[in-house]
């Protein structure tokens, strides 16, 4: 029976098995942060190109903070309230990702996780993301460079891996990748049962899931199609997989931790009001303007308030108004009726 449950990745224990997967564009400090208040027990930056890193550390307030882009800085900086993080980079050569990890010791990240199922062009046209699945030992090389980066310089933070199950369906090779990450050192492997080619249509084959967990001596956690309590309890179920990492279903929706803690413990949830959802909304926009800036926030944000109010009655039309808001009070003159 699915259950919460304690993991351990390596030598990190942490308290409960809810992860918050890595989403290029919406797993913010800021978000992270709020997700960590509602139950997350371990969360992810969005993707960081291992090349970009190491070529411009300055950009990432690396080599003098004065140079510092604050929306690259943020991207590697923990939470304040973030007590587990893990950083993801993303990189076609064990070269790249050994440079570039080594310059992370600053932020003294829990986890160092590589990103093998990124499936946008502008990604695999390089030969990273999910195009390492086309060159396994390619992909193990990659994992033994993170893991000697760690060693030297991040406390021997464990090296994990989200992968997808193939590039195509003429090449599902999840089983081979893993077992090469892992014995080039990977300390857990985060599956999102989907080829490269599916992008994010179709349905995610939890099989796959199932099937390598049998195979691994490693945590292995499931991601794909999880957009309830309810999903992550199956989940859990069905795969013998010991965490769940929500990606989208978690988009708007840091209340999902909550959710699913209180399905899994008690077997029942409720959803979060309208009210506390814009709230919550609100408080990611001051959280992120303070790290990006309020012009930057504003703009951001308007993707995100479209996540907060995806499926909520009158939400069409509180949209309508918050694309044009360009400042923090013009957010909170739109949503005033609503909280």
């Amino acid at each position: 029976m699915a259950k919460y449950r304690p993991i351990k990745i390596g030598p990190l224990e942490l308290s409960g098995n809810l992860f918050l997967a890595p989403v290029a564009g919406y797993t913010d400090r800021a978000f992270r942060s709020l997700c960590f208040e509602q139950g997350a027990n371990l969360a992810f930056t969005e993707l960081v190109s291992a090349e970009a890193l190491h070529r411009n550390p300055h950009h990432y307030g690396l080599a003098g903070a004065d140079a510092a882009l604050p929306a690259a800085e943020n991207l590697l900086k923990r939470g304040e309230n973030e007590k587990h993080y893990g950083i993801q980079l993303f990189g076609a050569t064990p070269e790249s990702i050994y440079k570039a990890a080594i310059l992370l010791a600053p932020f003294k990240p829990d986890v160092l996780d590589i990103n093998s199922g990124c499936p946008v062009p502008k990604v695999v046209k390089n030969g990273a993301g999910s195009a390492l699945m086309k060159n396994p030992a390619n992909l193990g090389r990659i994992v033994e460079a993170a893991v000697r980066a760690s060693r030297e310089k991040l406390l021997n933070a464990p090296v994990t891996i989200k992968m997808r199950s193939g590039w195509d369906s003429a090449s599902i090779n999840y089983a081979e990748c893993a077992r090469i990450a892992v014995e080039a050192g990977a300390a857990m492997v985060s599956l999102h049962p989907r080829t490269r080619s599916q992008v994010y249509g179709g349905k995610s084959d939890w099989l796959l899931i199932a099937d390598l967990v049998t195979r691994l001596n490693v945590p292995v956690t499931g991601s794909g199609d999880l957009y309830t309590p309810e999903d992550a309890q199956r989940m859990l179920n069905e795969t013998g997989c010991a965490a769940v990492m929500f990606a989208r279903g978690a988009m708007g929706n840091p209340f999902i931790f909550t959710a699913a803690l209180s399905q899994l413990c008690e077997g029942k949830w409720e959803p979060a009001p309208f009210s506390t959802r814009i709230a919550a909304a609100l408080r990611h926009l001051e959280l992120l303007a303070a790290d990006v800036g309020e012009r930057t926030a504003c703009l951001e944000m308007r993707k995100q308030f479209c996540a907060y109010t995806k499926g909520l009655s009158g939400g069409a039309a509180l949209r309508e108004k918050l694309v044009h808001a360009q400042t923090i009070s013009e957010y909170h003159g739109v949503t005033a009726g609503y909280v």
